[in-house]
């Protein structure tokens, strides 16, 4: 079975060092290497992988254009971070030793697989939901100004402070939602693959691992698509805002 909470390989001093950490160093690594291969190959006539990469980048942006409109240029940057660490964490998941290979410890023999997918691990995805609240935050107040960003939580008016802290309360749900579904869709697949895999190991969790490239992906979309959403909202203008209401 595998295990709820992602297991520790060794220890830095009191900080223990889980599958999960080891496998966020190494899509963190990969996606360094890539950003640094793809600036010094950029070239006039694009080969593949830029072409592939240029292509993805020219629809995301689009696409947070068409909902953040001039606002776009600072969204872009965090919707396509968290996609690329998202989908390449839900992924690596899927590499042949990635929760096969490892270590049994202790007097039960428990065995400790070496890698797991980052995003498995439920304090995974609530970090990436915490800084995507904050950088929502950071950007809305930044764009907005100190004045406008506060005056959308807290009013003179009666009716607009209740209005205002049930958005302090939708924003904490947000970090829950966030967390929790990308945590359950991931860990649920590696429970129904590690469950295929011990009926048959051939041929039989093919299409369990069809289907798990599939959720990966769609849960990285979820996740970044989100985070524009939020953050194309909290940096609408009030004024904005009711105009487009209005219409």
């Amino acid at each position: 079975m595998v295990s709820f909470a992602a297991e520790p390989i060794f220890r830095l001093g009191f900080f223990p060092v889980t599958n999960t950490v080891l496998d966020t160093i190494i899509v963190d690594v990969l996606l360094i290497a890539l950003a640094v291969y793809i600036k010094k190959n950029i070239k006039l006539v694009p080969g593949f992988i830029q072409n592939l990469i240029e292509m993805a980048i020219e629809t995301f942006y689009s696409l947070t254009e068409s909902v953040a409109g001039e606002r776009a240029s600072k969204i872009f940057p965090y919707l396509m971070t968290f996609f690329l660490f998202i989908l390449i964490a839900n992924w690596s998941g899927l590499i042949p030793g990635f929760g096969t290979i490892g270590l049994y410890e202790g007097k039960e023999r428990t065995f400790v697989p070496l890698l797991r997918s980052a995003t498995s691990d439920i304090n995974t995805t609530f970090g990436l939901a915490i800084v995507s609240l904050v950088a929502t935050h950071m950007l809305s107040s930044t764009t907005l100004g100190i004045k406008e960003y506060l005056g959308r939580y807290f009013s003179l008016n009666p009716i607009n402070l209740y209005v205002g802290v049930l958005e302090i309360i939708g924003e904490i749900t947000k970090v829950i939602s966030l967390s929790f579904r990308l945590f359950g869709n991931i860990f649920a697949g590696e429970v129904v693959l590690g469950t295929v895999a011990g009926l048959s190991a051939f041929l039989f969790p093919l299409p369990f691992l069809l289907l798990e490239v599939i959720v990966g992906l769609v849960q990285a979309l979820v996740f970044s698509m989100l985070t524009m959403a939020f953050m194309a909202i909290l940096t609408t203008p009030h004024h904005e805002a009711k105009e487009v209401s209005a219409k």
